[in-house]
């Protein structure tokens, strides 16, 4: 199974994402499920990078990518890497409601620590 976790500030803004595991919904190569995520997540990375000049943090390999948002001072650019981020989830929703049983998406909020 593929979990999705999206970690959000408290003020809704998405922070990061973690993406791990494989679908196993066809053998390797025709794994549409795979397949449907990792280019939702991948092409959400590379267009962020593309369309706003935003580097993000990130780590991948098999099975496994994450990404982190770096602090955007410009709130027009900042409010584009969310309005990708929140698309790349509401396609990722989408895979989901489909193919239940091969991808959970997880979302928790982060504390400000005092």
């Amino acid at each position: 199974m593929i979990t999705v976790r999206i970690t959000r500030k408290e003020d809704g803004r998405i922070h990061s994402f973690e993406v791990k595991g494989h679908a196993d919904y066809a053998p390797r190569g025709r794994d549409i499920v795979c397949a449907g995520v990792s280019t939702v997540t991948v092409g959400t990375v590379n267009s962020i990078e593309a369309l706003t000049g935003i580097a993000m943090k990130t780590k991948m390999k098999d099975g496994f990518l994450s990404g982190v948002v770096p602090i955007v001072e410009d709130e027009s650019t900042s409010g584009q890497v969310q309005l990708l981020l929140e698309s790349m989830v509401l396609m990722l929703q989408g895979i989901a409601d489909s193919y239940r049983e091969y991808i959970q998406i997880q979302e928790k909020n982060t504390k400000r620590r005092r």
